[in-house]
């Protein structure tokens, strides 16, 4: 993986607002960088393919081995939707999508650092804004992204009828223009779609369902709005009366859990791509993160006993502790990969970047090529002693 300085666009700015990148700037931040770009080599995708699909097999098996032991207290799932969670999972309820963010420095195993399952973003810029990109600078190259295709694909999977209302708060432009391209998506997919802020999400008692602000019944809802935050609404404890599908379904509730990290790394132990983590206080290096927390929140990082990295927010605990990871560093940047899932499919990456090693939502995206000529370079993994051994907790 490298990093190599690149001659921005004359237009750039114009491209990618035109193809709904308007969000271009958060508190006084640019959020797109093409001033350089990442090159991957076929060992790079492979490596990062590989990690991919044993992450979505392993959080699989842990979502089975939670539901069906009835554990989803150790995630903080509240219990009065502890029947409805698990019912999701065994009727199946389909996923659409999500994104694991990996540390990876091209030579050792990636490194799980967070699964966004439920409300990942930057979702424009690498199925759509990265990839025209790539046909202005570098034509006739590839780039590790089937993420636009998989998502018409995974639309028709999950949806047999329309229409699919979507919702999130729409006092945040990149949950709009996110909501707007995946609605595009599914309409590509034949689906007929309706907008709608989740404010305007009703309950219509005597007909026992939702319905949107002209009393269409909700049959199929896509929420940009964390589950979490959902069954806190006013109309929250009415979820689970309802026959309406949510996309992300309620068992993703279980993956965006950053508890879900003890879980993993007590089932799988002995895996290349897991960080220790426990849910007590450790001696080791760790990074503590609060169950459900976003965008680089309520961070806290310790080396050897002392705080380095304390991030604001919002959110507080019960917290996690997973081992603390060092990001690779380019220059004074710190990298992060965003392995994309469609489907429960691997199908593409997206590149973000930041002269802090705790990345955030103001870490500006980084366009990338694939380039399958590069040379394949042996993996590295840690010796088992330097390791430290799974804790209780999970």
């Amino acid at each position: 993986m490298k990093r190599i300085a690149i001659q921005p666009r004359p237009d750039w700015r114009t491209k990618v607002e035109s193809q709904g990148l308007v969000f271009l700037e958060c508190e006084g931040w640019e959020l797109w960088d093409e001033s350089a770009y990442y090159e991957l080599s076929e060992f790079d995708v492979s490596s990062i393919e590989h990690c991919t699909r044993e992450l979505v097999s392993m959080c699989r098996e842990a979502v089975d081995m939670l539901v069906r032991e009835n554990k989803l207290h150790l995630v903080g799932i509240p219990e009065q939707f502890h029947a409805y969670v698990r019912r999701s999972w065994l009727e199946g309820h389909p996923s659409l999508y999500g994104r694991f963010d990996l540390a990876y420095d091209g030579r050792n195993p990636p490194k799980l650092l967070e699964f966004n399952a439920d409300t990942p973003t930057a979702l424009l810029e690498s199925a759509v804004v990265q990839w025209y990109w790539l046909q202005d600078k570098f034509p006739g190259s590839d780039q590790y992204n089937s993420i636009h295709e998989r998502l018409i694909d995974a639309w028709k999977s999950a949806v047999s009828t329309g229409p699919v209302h979507f919702a999130c708060a729409t006092e945040s432009p990149e949950d709009v223009m996110t909501i707007e391209y995946l609605r595009d998506t599914a309409g590509q997919a034949g689906l007929a779609t309706h907008a709608l802020p989740v404010s305007a999400i009703g309950w219509n008692a005597a007909a026992g369902e939702f319905r949107d602000e002209s009393e269409r019944a909700i049959r199929h809802l896509f929420k940009l709005y964390p589950w979490e935050w959902l069954m806190d609404e006013e109309f929250g404890r009415f979820i689970p009366l309802a026959s309406t599908r949510w996309i992300e379904p309620a068992w993703k509730l279980i993956l965006s859990s950053k508890a879900i990290l003890c879980v993993l790394h007590s089932l799988f132990p002995r895996s290349p791509y897991l960080l220790p983590a426990t849910l007590d206080p450790p001696k080791w290096s760790h990074v503590r993160k609060p169950f459900f927390s976003r965008e680089g929140a309520n961070i806290t990082v310790v080396d050897h006993g002392r705080v380095i990295t304390e991030t604001p927010g919002p959110y507080a605990g019960p917290y996690v502790y997973q081992a603390k990871a060092t990001l690779p560093r380019f220059g004074d940047r710190y990298a992060l990969v965003g392995s994309w899932v469609v489907g429960g499919k691997d199908c593409g990456v997206g590149m973000r970047e930041d002269t802090v090693a705790v990345l955030s939502n103001v870490s500006p995206f980084v366009p990338h090529v694939f380039n399958p000529g590069e040379s394949a370079r042996p993996t590295l993994t840690l010796a088992q002693s330097d390791i430290p051994p799974p804790l209780p907790g999970a």
